[in-house]
């Protein structure tokens, strides 16, 4: 059975994205050495947070965007055997935009 998860208020669900496995100099890096990615991709977004008048403010990232986040931003989360990262919209540096990916 599959567990779904909504985040509350301003935060998202993010996936890591593994980066392919380098090698340099001929010396393969361990995973337990590894830096783990600081990119993923958001699986899930809340509705927003509430601002003074009640009313939401909407989220800027939404379900799909790849996303630049700090070395030790979010929490940990693990569902169905899958680690995730929860973390608030404020913790994510950024939306990362591929040249020519949504050429029309």
């Amino acid at each position: 059975m599959a567990t779904t998860i909504k985040p509350l208020h301003d935060r998202v669900i993010i996936r890591r994205i593994e980066e392919g496995e380098q090698v340099r100099g001929g010396i393969i890096i361990p995973d337990t050495a590894k830096e783990k990615p600081q990119e993923g991709e958001v699986i899930a977004v809340g509705e927003g947070k509430y601002k003074e008048d009640g009313s939401r403010q909407t989220l800027d990232v939404k379900v799909g965007d790849r996303v630049l986040f700090g070395k030790y931003s979010g929490s940990e989360i693990k569902i169905d055997n899958e680690e995730l990262l929860m973390m608030r919209e404020d913790e994510i540096l950024g939306i990362i935009e591929r040249a020519g990916a949504n050429a029309s």
